[in-house]
């Protein structure tokens, strides 16, 4: 089997993801610091996270119908060079004297309106530039770059933050964005026509596709729960660990543990090919139970790290062995709708966790909502072994595409 590296096309789209995804990593903590910096509220960060957020899972159904009917790499190309100047917006706003929030919040709206319509894109790219038999080791490579950026961005970020000054690190983020449109401007990625449909023909045949299988409708269910209980430990763990477990040290390690954990289980993802990836994959994701429940009991930092640590390798392997499942399971006419709703249900599913979990914490004590989600994900996603798609699914996870037109890209 070829390396997908060897292949020009994905070493040069994974060039360009490895830069976009390591400018990305730098802004989160930038971000904060820089709006905590002008405005000294959290109120203000949460309304440009909020901008950013809401075009973003309003309009990725969009994406995935325009990904689809456009072509992956031309609509990647197109929201690169619009999160570009989105993020140069923001740098230069935050390198004046007085920035306005109402610029940031604006410039953050656009670039989650454009990652709406980027995200859709990430699975077809990898589908039309490596063939089948390479595609997990090309998805785990993609898991790699992407955690690894995770990793090194939070520290990156501070070294800019406190030398150069928060706007350098848009500055940072918009020249990989550059980059990675510009590389994406010179390799070919296989296309396939799509029908010209209505709007709303396009999205449901999409939402079709995902109800007609019940191994993915079952598992983005699952998937949308363990996103919705990250966001409860995100909101209430570092109140259990500075107020029980001994202070934000402890928080920073859990969160380094969890880093390195998804490292770890994107390096294994490339090696390691189940034969029941789907069940395999949602199993190992009931494992965030332990960190959740761990944290609730407050038990010893060490082993709530560790449980932490040990639960991300699990979605560190899932979404690499996931992603070529998928890649398999859909033809390539569909595949940018199908994962638009993946990342619908995985992202609009946070928000709910950011929301419920202060309330519960406040009216029960923080242990309640952990305790809760907790039980939730082992429910979730132990429970989709109970669903027969499912339990079916083995390697090889290629279905026979319906007969369509291959149209040249990229030239």
């Amino acid at each position: 089997m070829t390396h997908p590296l060897r292949l020009r096309a994905f070493r040069l789209l994974f060039l360009g993801r490895t830069a976009s995804a390591l400018g990305d990593a730098v802004v989160p903590t930038a971000l904060a610091l820089a709006v905590l910096r002008a405005t000294g509220s959290t109120s203000a960060l949460a309304v440009v996270l909020g901008c950013a957020m809401v075009p973003r899972l309003l309009l990725l159904p969009l994406g995935g119908v325009v990904a689809d009917r456009f072509d992956a790499r031309r609509v990647a190309l197109v929201t690169d060079l619009v999160r570009c100047a989105a993020q140069l917006v923001v740098g230069v706003e935050l390198l004046g004297d007085a920035p306005a929030l109402l610029h940031i919040a604006v410039a953050s709206a656009v670039g989650g309106a454009a990652s709406a319509f980027a995200m859709p894109t990430a699975s077809p790219l990898v589908a039309g530039t490596v063939d089948a038999e390479g595609r997990q080791r090309a998805n785990a490579l993609m898991g790699v770059t992407a955690n690894a950026s995770r990793l090194a961005g939070p520290a990156l970020a501070g070294l800019l933050v406190w030398t150069a000054g928060p706007g350098w690190a848009f500055v940072l983020d918009a020249a990989s964005f550059a980059v990675s449109a510009a590389l994406l401007s010179v390799i070919q990625v296989r296309h396939v026509a799509v029908p010209h449909r209505s709007l709303r023909a396009d999205l449901v045949l999409g939402w079709r596709e995902v109800r007609s299988r019940d191994w993915y409708w079952s598992s983005l269910l699952a998937h949308g729960v363990w996103n919705g209980a990250a966001a409860v430990l995100l909101t209430v763990g570092p109140v259990v660990a500075v107020d029980r477990l001994g202070g934000e040290g402890i928080w920073v390690l859990l969160q380094q543990g969890g880093a390195v954990g998804l490292l770890l289980g994107s390096l294994l993802a490339a090696r390691v090919r189940p034969a029941r990836p789907v069940l395999l994959g949602n199993l190992a994701l009931a494992t965030y139970a332990a960190p959740l429940l761990l944290l609730a009991v407050a038990a010893p930092a060490p082993v709530s790290i560790a449980a932490y640590c040990l639960a991300l390798v699990a979605l560190g392997f899932l979404n690499p062995v996931w992603e070529t499942v998928v890649q398999g399971q859909f033809r390539p006419d569909v595949l940018a709708r199908v994962t638009s709703y993946d990342w619908l249900m995985s992202l609009g599913a946070m928000p709910v966790g950011y929301a419920l979990a202060p309330l519960a914490a406040r009216a029960w004590g923080p242990s309640t909502p952990l305790a809760v989600a907790g039980v939730l994900v082992l429910l979730a996603c132990a429970g989709t072994a109970a669903v027969p798609g499912v339990r079916r699914m083995r390697w090889p996870v290629d279905a026979p595409p319906a007969p369509v037109a291959q149209v040249p890209a990229g030239r």
